[in-house]
């Protein structure tokens, strides 16, 4: 069995422009990116406002951390609506 039928077999297809796979794998990339955005945002948003309640780190990092927490959120959120309706 030649590489070509494995990966045919497998069902994963060919990754050429404009195929479902080359969609889906992009939105799948997307996912990633923004899940790990949004959870480097959250542990720094925490790890700031555990430091703003020992007194050893400035409430403006914390406040910018949970406002980039909030529009990543919201922006993640409006992008899988936008993919549902397509």
């Amino acid at each position: 069995m030649s590489l070509r039928e494995k990966i045919g077999a497998s069902g994963t297809g060919e990754l050429r422009p404009g195929t479902r796979q080359r969609a889906q794998l992009r939105v799948r990339v997307a996912d990633i990116a923004w899940t790990a955005t949004c959870v480097v945002l959250a542990l720094w948003a925490v790890w700031s406002s555990v430091g703003v309640a020992r007194g050893a780190t400035a409430w403006a990092y914390c406040a910018v951390a949970w406002v980039l927490l909030a529009v990543a959120l919201w922006m993640r959120v409006n992008a899988v609506r936008h993919r549902t309706r397509i």
